[in-house]
């Protein structure tokens, strides 16, 4: 059960850690591995983002591995569209399907241009997110893809983000943490400059049986690994009840560029 919960904690954000913008109308795909204490290898994350000039589309799938999946089994798979803007990005649709253990679990969410919200769950929850919180909210996914964005704008993390996911209200709070040069870390094989960004996650509704399945807290070091393009996640730390998390890319393929980071 300790493990479940660890694991659980680090979903949240590892759903979201690559979904920096392809160059448009291309694909990117990126791998993520993590590790919970002691190095036990936890979960394989991989994300694939199509965009466009003004569209997007990212879809994210992970499932718990090796000691983690023989232990707790999690697969899930995530989507979400929207628009682009400047430094931003308004979602449409979201989408979560999760195989816990055997037991499913699906959401799904419309982002409608007026800031109003419709979101679903199967089975349902508990608690009743109230309309007026729901409005103005992105999804998970997005939320990273306007900080990414935004970084690539001005270079700085400080930004709060309103997600609803179609179980839970929450914010995003990210601030700036300075610039770290990074040298090749256990298997990663990656070394540079990177801007550091802390995020905190403030609960506004939340299942209570549920509050420990992500993490309250974590850090991220961004580097520009394609000319051009936004910065992206190399490494990632998260603060779980149950210990720290450490997020690697590992790869990262797409037109003109195929980097494998981490053996």
């Amino acid at each position: 059960m300790a493990l479940a919960r660890l694991v659980g904690a680090a979903l949240l954000l590892a759903l979201a850690a690559v979904v920096a913008p392809a160059p448009a109308g291309e694909r990117l795909s990126a791998r993520v591995e993590l590790y919970g204490p002691l190095g036990i290898h936890i979960l394989t994350l991989r994300t694939t983002l199509e965009q466009t000039e003004e569209r997007y589309s990212a879809v994210v799938d992970f499932a718990t591995i090796g000691l983690a999946g023989i232990l707790f089994e999690q697969k899930t798979r995530a989507v979400a569209t929207g628009r682009l803007g400047r430094a931003t990005a308004y979602p449409e649709t979201f989408s979560n399907d999760t195989v816990r253990n055997g037991i499913n679990r699906r959401s799904r969410v419309d982002y409608r241009p007026d800031g109003t919200v419709e979101g679903s769950s199967a089975p349902p929850t508990r608690i009743v997110v109230p309309p007026e919180l729901m409005r103005g909210t992105v999804d998970n996914v997005t939320a990273y893809l306007r900080l990414e964005r935004q970084l690539a704008e001005t270079g700085k993390c400080a930004m709060t983000v309103p997600v609803f996911d179609g179980r839970h209200r929450y914010d995003l709070v990210f601030a700036d943490a300075g610039k770290q040069q990074l040298s090749p870390e256990g298997s990663q094989k990656f070394s540079g400059s990177t801007i550091v960004c802390r995020m905190t996650r403030h609960n506004r509704v939340v299942e209570p049986s549920e509050e420990d399945e992500g993490a309250r807290q974590g850090m991220f070091w961004y580097a520009s690994l394609i000319p051009g393009e936004v910065p992206l996640p190399v490494r990632m730390r998260l603060q779980t009840q149950l210990g720290t998390v450490d997020g690697y890319l590992a790869e990262l393929s797409g037109p003109g560029v195929n980097l494998k980071l981490l053996d």
